[in-house]
């Protein structure tokens, strides 16, 4: 006779009535199923300065969604509010269908928060690290362990379960502060630029395992200055610069962007001679910037007068040491908007 598990069946009816009504509930305030976040005109200054200046974004269920800025640009507060440990002056933020506001509590049940400071315990094993930050969120059990373990292999580490992080290298230590954001399975995992200052080995190995966790169904928000990560592993980017979003979109979007221009460098002995005058002149020219031993010159392709461009360098005796044009590149996408490099 087939024996029926009535607590089992309990289980599964009280997790189909959630989510209905999660489903009813998200569709009464009008959000996608989608949208894994929703921002509106996020506001949050410190004394004078305006550090996220009325902001509007979303992210989408299973994206990697890169937030790329120099430092300063923003993106550690819009991280640290989302994280519920900042609150916004304004603005209305929606996560995992609850407002951020009056459901904190349920918000920090369905994030992982992978902090740019390290939040693990030198003294304890990596086992026990895991075991403790997934322990907050009720594992228990052979379900804890089980996820601590699963954790601690995603990142590489499950063979230095029984060390202390005190013997880790950096690049190990930032793994492990991954493994303990994550063993609780959270649906969006919010990470604040957390390959700063490893080695390429444990970058790499972060980066393949955010791809493996996206693969899984999990969303991420990716907070980062350097411009090669976003590009590996970003669905979609959002640039920023002094709190506010300059450009969005997936990177060959943002590429279309500046791809109608051309950037001519040219490598010079006597620059001095030159002015940025001579050039803005030239039909075409649209940018111009000369620094100690190099002048860069941005011109619309379908008005691409190179030759004016030599010619006026060599009137004014100049020696030409080197030539190249600059292919459009994320690097590019970002001088282009904000008149300045990413780590400037």
């Amino acid at each position: 006779m087939l024996k029926i598990n009535k607590d089992s069946i309990l289980t599964k009816i009280k997790c189909c009535v959630t989510i209905l009504l999660d489903s009813i509930l998200s569709k009464r305030r009008g959000i996608k199923m989608n949208n894994i976040v929703i921002v509106k005109n996020l506001k949050k200054s410190y004394d004078t300065k305006k550090a996220v200046d009325g902001i509007n974004f979303v992210v989408n269920k299973g994206e990697i969604l890169g937030l790329l800025g120099p430092n300063g640009a923003g993106k550690s507060t819009i991280i640290n509010i989302l994280a519920t440990i900042l609150t916004p002056d304004n603005g209305e933020i929606t996560i995992l269908g609850h407002d951020l506001k009056k459901e904190g509590k349920m918000v920090k049940l369905g994030i992982g928060i992978v902090p740019q400071d390290l939040a693990i315990y030198e003294e304890i094993t990596a086992e026990q690290n895991v075991s403790f930050f997934a322990g907050l969120y009720k594992l228990k059990g052979k379900q804890l362990k089980d996820h601590a373990k699963e954790a601690l292999e995603l990142v590489g580490l499950y063979d230095k379960k029984d060390d202390k992080p005190k013997t880790f290298s950096g690049g190990m230590k930032r793994r492990l502060n991954i493994a303990c954001a994550i063993a609780h399975n959270p649906k969006l995992i919010i990470m604040d630029e957390p390959t700063v200052g490893i080695d390429p080995q444990s970058r790499n190995h972060i980066l393949e395992s955010i791809k493996i966790l996206k693969n899984r169904g999990a969303t991420v928000i990716y907070s980062t200055h350097y411009m090669e990560e976003v590009e590996e592993i970003s669905d979609r980017i959002i640039i920023m610069d002094e709190g506010k979003i300059i450009a969005e979109g997936t990177k060959e979007e943002l590429k279309q962007k500046v791809n109608d221009e051309v950037t001519y460098s040219f490598h010079l002995n006597n620059i001095r001679k030159l002015s940025k005058d001579q050039f803005t002149g030239i039909d075409g020219v649209t940018k111009v910037n000369i620094t100690e031993n190099e002048a860069s010159i941005t011109m619309e392709k379908s008005k691409d007068n190179l030759n004016e461009i030599i010619s006026s360098i060599i009137e004014k005796g100049c020696k030409i040491e080197n030539m190249s044009s600059v292919e459009t590149s994320l690097e590019t996408v970002f001088l282009e908007l904000t008149g300045k490099k990413l780590r400037d």
